[in-house]
């Protein structure tokens, strides 16, 4: 390994070491009574360094919340890049959703924490660039929908709500994964969500 690739490594996992720290502290402390020293605290790193990688500690929850959506728009891609028919891609978008929530429970649980509160943490610049990477998978979901009117499987709708409508169902039918033993004692969850995904293709045939 030449000098080059061993400081992008190193590099690498430092940034992750903060993003770690961070992730850590956000859930056990909120957002509020997060500093940056704090963060370095926890990441066994001076401040200089922490400020070396992010000018803030909302840039660092900006990165984190951004890394979760790069990974969910990666795996719904390689969906929407298949050769089957666009009711059958967004039937996988919905399973793709679900079990990334399953698999990266911490980019979830980042994502969620935002989404969820009722307060904006960010200021106008920084909320836009992660608004903005978000709605590359309402995009996505959004031409898997044109694509499908094209095909004729799909009956001519407004592509774009759909989309929003889609997205956020999928989102929303998630939080009801914690009345697994209360509302939902007699069903399980999944098949409720997998019930909703049907309902919501059907509306568009």
């Amino acid at each position: 390994m030449g000098t080059r690739e061993r400081r992008a490594m190193e590099k690498q996992l430092r940034q992750n070491q903060i993003l770690d720290a961070a992730r850590n502290l956000l859930f056990s402390s909120g957002i509020d009574n997060i500093s940056m020293n704090k963060i370095a605290k926890h990441a066994e790193l001076g401040i200089g360094t922490i400020y070396f990688y992010f000018k803030s500690k909302h840039e660092i929850f900006i990165a984190l919340q951004m890394e979760g959506v790069a990974l969910l728009y990666s795996r719904l891609e390689t969906i929407h890049k298949k050769k089957i028919r666009s009711d059958e891609k967004l039937r996988l978008i919905g399973r793709s959703f679900y079990q990334f929530c399953e698999d990266h429970n911490d980019y979830y649980d980042i994502i969620n924490y935002f989404l969820s509160s009722p307060k904006i943490f960010f200021e106008p610049e920084l909320k836009t660039k992660v608004d903005m990477s978000g709605k590359k998978i309402t995009a996505l979901i959004e031409e898997v929908v044109c694509q499908g009117i094209k095909e004729n499987i799909f009956e001519k709708e407004d592509a774009g709500k759909f989309a929003i409508l889609f997205f956020g169902s999928l989102y929303g039918l998630m939080q009801f994964k914690k009345f697994e033993n209360t509302i939902l004692a007699s069903q399980t969850h999944k098949d409720i969500y997998e019930y909703s995904i049907e309902k919501l293709i059907k509306s568009l045939k």
